[in-house]
């Protein structure tokens, strides 16, 4: 059977989020600029909020003035031009003229009232229009239009308007009857997580968004199983789509790495599907009309393409009257190379010697030690891939071929999920757990003791602007402490007993007075409290930091928190791993391969970030490379300017020496 058309994971997708005014747009004047930027996807609005096609439904408003059907002739003339073409919906919102003839359908705040911004009314997942006529809107598009795929925007429990402001858990009929059902209880009055409620009520929300999903899965591939379904959500979805892009409002730092961490943990972790990181052009939700930097979007497609997906831009309205076309050129060279040498991406595999797991309980709430975490592998180019939580038992096998597994905080694993690691560790894996990591409830306790040794004694402590330290004491450990001893500590600290086979290692530092200077003094060595515990067990390290490297290096950009971490993963790792290199931080590495005689390797120059601006990037001189156990090779070729660069063997290793890094630079490195 032949595949279907999306698993080539070759999309260069254009996105044009059309407003009512552009219902009677020229589309062959769309589709001409499309071609420029070499895009072979056009994702277009078809309807929800907003019908863009003659709707014969009694309960679809159709675009104001609209004198043709613009989704037919938009489909017609992509299929002509050899584009795909992706229907898009959203069905959080309708329009009011509907909330007024059915107003149970809709979103209900605790007070009764519904949200409507500017016309534009909030629905519910659980109310009729979302869960029973969006289904008639879909079944009205794909049973008259030749579709290829189909997106929901802003899918499941949507309680914000455009402004920002929250109005909180529905309340309307539906949602308080079914949730009463599934767990005999009235809906939670607070959104805090100590509510066994609102606790309960967040496992609600992810239940009724898959059953949802599920619907909708079994409705569409019914009646075509090569359309392919695309939301923000990972289940019964063949695209997932994320996106990298920007807000005024939130909050620093900048996440340098948004589309490589985007990419990665869908495609490492799900064989199944395929990630479309999609850059938004626009500075924000209010300011659609400006761009960001073309420098940002230049790092953001690149990150996508090098960490394995294809490409994805977006921008509102079309571009004829579009009033920021500074980022098109760089778009439509990224989209260019990417056409050229599109037999090259798509189905990377991995070369990592570690994996992070992604945390994906739905009450997991603190991503930034996860995030910081990522930025340390990165920046200290350890090859590693990212597993999400919610698909670790899909890879329980894919899990033995790396040497490190690394749990940043995630406080709840499943019954299932801990014995698949108990097992990996058990055939030789090594594990590092940082953070709160199992310590919710008895089985994952039980888990931190059997394996890491640790058991908790004294609870949760949150050092708040407290004077208390981690000593650097064992300098074989940690090379990188010679002439530092202390180390600052803040935030989470999880007091614990480390078993009498553990190592223990960075003793607590106890607080002490620390102002007026006088007073700056009193601090004692713990002898029983410590910052990380090493079990070494036939011939396995379990690493267990009861504290948050990664969130304080996330905020603060200490290197100290850092070079920790860095220590031990190079402690871990035992100085076994794919690729060694000099190059700064800075320079962003890539490694995979693509069959057993071709690998692939990006560097992406990201100097040119000063922690909240995007300029062109310094060039970095010198870099070398060496790629460890990959075979015979003598030279690579840069699929950017079609260069050959010259490779020096060293039995089984091969050692790459770049005498310039300007931007970007792509090895095809071919072994004997």
């Amino acid at each position: 059977m032949e595949a279907s058309w999306w698993t080539a994971n070759n999309l260069r997708l254009i996105q044009n989020n059309l407003r009512e005014t552009d219902a009677n747009l020229d589309v062959d004047r769309l589709i001409g600029d499309l071609k420029k930027l070499s895009a072979n996807v056009l994702m277009m609005n078809a309807g929800g909020i907003v019908a863009f096609y003659p709707t014969k439904l009694d309960y679809h408003y159709r675009a104001m003035g609209q004198q043709k059907d613009l989704l037919k002739e938009a489909i017609d003339q992509a299929h002509a031009n050899g584009m795909k073409f992706i229907a898009r919906f959203d069905f959080s919102k309708a329009h009011e003229s509907i909330f007024r003839k059915q107003p149970e359908w809709f979103y209900r705040t605790k007070e009764g009232r519904e949200v409507n911004y500017f016309g534009i009314v909030h629905t519910c997942i659980n109310g009729y229009y979302q869960r029973e006529y969006s289904l008639k809107l879909i079944d009205e598009v794909i049973s008259h239009y030749d579709v290829d795929g189909i997106f929901f925007n802003m899918f499941g429990y949507q309680t914000r308007d455009y402004s920002g402001r929250n109005y909180g858990i529905c309340y309307c009929g539906s949602c308080r009857s079914r949730f009463n059902e599934a767990f005999g209880m009235e809906l939670p009055e607070t959104e805090e997580q100590g509510d066994p409620a609102y606790r309960a009520y967040r496992e609600f929300q992810e239940q009724t968004t898959r059953e949802m999903l599920d619907r909708i899965h079994a409705f569409v591939k019914g009646k075509n199983k090569e359309i392919a379904i695309s939301t923000y959500h990972e289940h019964k979805v063949d695209i997932v789509r994320k996106e990298s892009n920007t807000d005024k409002g939130r909050a620093h730092p900048v996440w340098l790495y948004s589309a490589s961490e985007n990419v990665q943990s869908l495609e490492d972790a799900w064989d199944d599907k395929l990630v479309s990181n999609c850059c938004i052009n626009a500075v924000d939700l209010v300011h659609r009309f400006a761009g960001v930097s073309r420098h940002e979007v230049n790092i953001r497609l690149k990150e996508s393409l090098a960490s394995g997906s294809g490409l994805d831009f977006c921008i509102i309205g079309v571009f004829d009257d579009y009033p920021e076309r500074d980022n098109l050129e760089t778009v439509a060279d990224i989209f260019q190379y990417h056409r050229e040498n599109e037999q090259y991406y798509g189905h990377f595999l991995s070369m990592a010697d570690a994996a992070l797991i992604k945390p994906g309980n739905v009450r997991q709430k603190n991503r930034t030690e996860y995030l910081g975490l990522y930025k340390m592998l990165k920046e200290d180019h350890i090859v590693f891939d990212v597993i999400h939580q919610n698909n670790l038992a899909a890879k329980k096998e894919a899990l033995l071929q790396y040497k490190l597994l690394i749990i940043p905080d995630i406080a709840s694993f499943t019954e299932d999920e801990l014995h698949i690691l108990e097992e990996v560790h058990a055939q030789g894996v090594n594990l590092i757990s940082t953070g709160l990591s199992f310590t919710e409830d008895d089985a994952n306790k039980g888990f931190l003791e059997r394996v890491f040794g640790a058991k908790p004694e004294g609870g949760l402590r949150v050092l708040n602007r407290e004077a208390a330290y981690l000593q650097t004491g064992d300098k074989q450990l940690f090379p990188s402490f010679e002439s530092r001893d202390w180390v600052f500590l803040d935030g989470a600290f999880y007091d614990v007993e480390y078993g009498p086979h553990i190592q223990k290692q960075l003793p607590l530092v106890s607080p002490s007075t620390y102002g007026p200077p006088e007073r700056a003094s009193g601090h004692r060595i713990s002898g029983t409290q410590f910052g990380a515990g090493i079990r070494a067990e036939s011939g396995r390290l379990a690493v267990h930091l009861p504290w948050q490297p990664g969130e304080l290096y996330y905020r603060h950009g200490f290197a100290d928190h850092k070079s920790i971490v860095s220590d031990l993963l190079k402690h871990s790792l035992d100085g076994s791993v794919r690729l060694t290199t000099n190059a700064p931080p800075h320079a962003e590495i890539f490694f995979h391969r693509l069959d057993d005689r071709k690998f692939i390797l990006h560097l992406l120059n990201l100097s040119g970030f000063n922690g909240v601006s995007y300029f062109e990037p310094l060039p970095v001189h010198d870099i070398r490379i060496e790629l460890h156990g990959i075979g015979s090779c003598h030279e690579a070729l840069n699929l950017v300017d079609q260069t050959r660069l010259s490779v020096t063997m060293n039995k089984e290793d091969a050692l790459l020496a770049l005498p310039v890094l300007h931007d970007f630079a792509a090895f095809l490195i071919s072994v004997e």
